[in-house]
């Protein structure tokens, strides 16, 4: 028996609106359950991720990973990655795990490692929708460090974002 809540809005539907562009993943199906291998307790990888058609004046971008479903007020943040390089438009399956380019880093995620966390909804909980979201950024640096938490990095994507590309998966134990 899984337990019932109000299913909440697509959270990027609550901030300024921003031009979308075009995020595809080997790894990830839009609206469809995620692979094992992005599930925490099986897999534990992160997902590839390949981005185009970014607005005019990107100079860097931030990836990220959120749950708006989980019990929590706040929902669950899975990956917060910072400051990855204009050029760059592609991250491989499990590229959390390895070397990041340029000067990007990770914040830490919500349950307090630095990287990315697959899936873990409580067992029998409803249906889990996971963002993967590629955020087009109008400077080079997001302007924070490693030690902000992952509500501070999407505050200042807030007013530093110039588009979204947004990619969705699901998972359910």
């Amino acid at each position: 028996m899984s337990i019932e809540r109000p299913v909440a809005p697509n959270p990027y539907e609550l901030l300024p609106p921003r031009p979308s562009f075009t995020v595809t993943s080997a790894d990830v199906a839009d609206g469809k359950p995620l692979k094992d291998d992005q599930v925490a307790a099986l897999g534990n990888t992160s997902p590839q991720l390949s981005w185009s058609g970014a607005p005019e004046g990107t100079k860097s971008y931030v990836v990220t990973c959120f749950d708006p479903d989980a019990p929590t007020p706040s929902g669950f943040w899975h990956w917060v990655l910072v400051d990855l390089p204009a050029d760059v438009t592609s991250l491989d399956t499990g590229a959390a795990a390895g070397a990041l380019p340029g000067s990007a880093f990770h914040v830490r995620h919500d349950g307090g490692d630095a990287g990315f966390m697959g899936a873990a909804p409580p067992q029998g909980d409803q249906v889990h929708r996971y963002y993967f979201v590629v955020h087009a950024v109008g400077e080079e640096t997001l302007g924070v460090d490693a030690g902000a938490s992952p509500a501070v990095v999407s505050f200042n994507l807030a007013f530093k974002t110039l588009g979204r590309a947004i990619l969705h998966g699901t998972y359910q134990h």
